[in-house]
């Protein structure tokens, strides 16, 4: 081997331990990106606050937020599915990740196949309430009501498309029920106009509509969750309280890119486990009404693929659509 050749070849050994030394460096070399697909101030927004600093702490990194508003969540969600698959860019989905499949007929990303599901992160219920001038203190007792008198009674929601629409919209197919749907501009001035009699019924968040509830303004017939409700455990489910198998819970779940390696999505889904186990964020997440809920990746996918022909047999027969 002639010297030339000798340093080329010593050359190339010392490029490939650079190399193979890069690529073993723990994960995360750098601060995780976590999008928030909703402007600062939101549920969502204040939720992957709350995560991102004790995140940050067992990972050895920052996770920074990023608020990236826009057309009901595709935004922020579009630019994990583009991002490296390398687990540094995530982003918190509500439930419209899976609902919005049935709403657009194209979208930029697939919603199974571009992501990979880290962990589901909590729950919220819904909580189904009545003004107090309604003659029902069970479900079965709205039900018959509402069987009485076809269309008559109506509800509120914080616009075409959301939680509470679709909630409701599940609920009278489940109970076999017509009632009528009006959207308002924000989960407020629906909430402000049941208060006040203008609407008799509503499904909202808990976060909304439990102080009233507390102060006798409103009466709570069931939550909406799959379980009872630690914070209101004298409270039934829908489907204890009369609509057997019915179940409309509020969700948040991280997700990266497809292709994210394996041991990546274990890092990351371990220490959303840790840090909803801490007494402080629990504490903090009962405020806000939401109840810290984990599912691994495995789980959480499972969670994705079922509830997406679900939530799109509900709009499609319900009519339901975003104007």
């Amino acid at each position: 081997m002639t010297p030339a050749t000798a340093r080329g070849a010593a050359l190339i050994v010392l490029l490939s331990a650079a190399f193979t030394a890069a690529h073993a460096q723990p994960f995360p070399t750098r601060p995780i990106r976590l999008i928030s697909p909703y402007p600062p101030g939101g549920g969502n927004d204040v939720l992957a606050r709350l995560i991102a600093d004790k995140m940050g702490e067992g990972l050895g990194q920052r996770v920074i937020v990023d608020n990236r508003a826009g057309a009901n969540t595709i935004v922020g969600t579009e630019i994990v599915a583009k991002s490296a698959p390398d687990g540094h860019t995530l982003v918190l989905v509500p439930n419209s990740f899976v609902t919005n499949v049935g709403f657009y007929a194209k979208l930029p990303y697939d919603t199974v196949r571009d992501f990979a599901p880290v962990a589901l992160v909590a729950l919220s219920p819904q909580m189904l309430v009545v003004h107090p001038a309604v003659p029902a203190t069970t479900v079965k007792e709205l039900i018959a009501l509402a069987k009485a008198k076809p269309g008559f009674y109506s509800y509120g929601s914080s616009g075409n498309g959301s939680v509470g629409h679709l909630a409701m919209a599940l609920f009278d197919m489940m109970a076999g029920i017509k009632t009528e749907h009006i959207a308002y501009k924000g989960t407020a001035p629906a909430v402000t106009e049941l208060l006040g009699g203008q609407i008799p019924l509503m499904m909202s968040s808990m976060l909304s509509v439990l102080p009233h509830v507390k102060a006798g303004k409103l009466r709570l017939l069931a939550v909406t969750t799959a379980k009872r409700s630690p914070a209101v455990p004298d409270a039934p489910t829908v489907a204890e309280a009369g609509v057997p198998g019915y179940e409309a819970t509020l969700w948040y779940g991280l997700v990266a890119a497809a292709r994210t390696p394996p041991a990546v999505l274990e890092k990351l889904s371990s220490q959303v486990d840790k840090t909803l186990r801490d007494p402080e964020i629990i504490e903090k997440l009962a405020r806000q009404g939401v109840e810290p809920y984990y599912f691994g990746p495995q789980e959480f996918a499972t969670r994705v693929r079922t509830e997406i022909p679900k939530w799109a047999k509900v709009i499609k027969d319900a009519g339901v659509r975003i104007e």
